[in-house]
């Protein structure tokens, strides 16, 4: 018999065909689908027992173990790449806590409903973007925006999340801070696609820095797609890269 049983006290293991352990992993959501996270390899094949066990999940783990379950008729879901950056060693800029937004916004915190913040979040990963969700408007709503600021998916949101608003007080983009398990994670970053608003997610990015810093937190990560050119933005905030994922449907 093949099937998921509780390791430890956060990792599941996935039992091989042979009743050896094959796989382990952090149970989640992605998109609507259970997902196995951080999956990790401990026999010597576990492409079987995912088949056999998880069709309809999501498998997030290395490029490898991807490809693999791709040969198999897996789609790909997501090619990321995780990153952290070192509050202590490297603590940001003090400026940066009090950095200005363009004429006509202001900060305003993280605790409004997904509905109010969803037509910018929507507007800002459009479907040629890496991270658009591919499905109806209520549907990216329901499986993505809502239970991630419900902390359903990667964590409870932060304090030092931040959202930035207009005159109107209508949302024109935020970063999502989540408690990850003990890591304090930048789950989302988006902003209105409008000219007006281009260097928004920068500075609204450098304000949590120094404001998660200011918390005394010793470090930040996020994940961020291998297409995404924001990945750049995050190296020049002082980001490193520490791991590289490939997240896949299976079949």
């Amino acid at each position: 018999m093949h099937k998921a049983t509780q390791h430890d006290q956060q990792r599941q293991t996935l039992i091989g065909l042979d009743g050896l352990p094959a796989l382990t992993y952090v149970e989640g959501t992605r998109d609507g689908h259970p997902c196995a996270e951080l999956a990790e390899v401990v026999g010597p094949d576990p492409v079987p027992a995912i088949l056999a066990d998880m069709s309809g999940w999501a498998v997030s783990g290395s490029v490898e173990l991807g490809e693999q379950l791709i040969q198999r008729g897996a789609r790909i879901m997501r090619h990321a790449h995780s990153m952290r950056r070192d509050l202590i060693a490297d603590p940001p800029q003090p400026e940066w806590s009090t950095i200005s937004l363009p004429d006509g916004l202001r900060l305003a915190p993280c605790d409004r409903q997904a509905a109010d913040l969803f037509p910018a979040w929507r507007a800002a990963f459009s479907p040629e973007h890496a991270d658009h969700h591919h499905g109806s408007d209520q549907h990216a709503l329901d499986t993505s925006l809502t239970p991630l600021l419900a902390g359903e998916i990667l964590g409870p949101v932060m304090p030092c999340s931040v959202l930035a608003v207009d005159e109107a007080d209508h949302v024109i983009a935020g970063v999502v801070v989540t408690d990850r398990d003990g890591l304090t994670w930048i789950a989302n970053v988006f902003r209105q696609p409008d000219s007006r608003y281009a260097g928004l997610g920068s500075v609204l990015l450098r304000r949590v820095l120094a404001g998660t810093a200011s918390r005394g937190l010793a470090e930040i990560a996020l994940a961020v797609s291998d297409a995404n050119p924001a990945r750049g933005l995050y190296e020049k905030l002082g980001f490193q890269l520490t791991r590289t994922s490939l997240t896949v449907l299976v079949p």
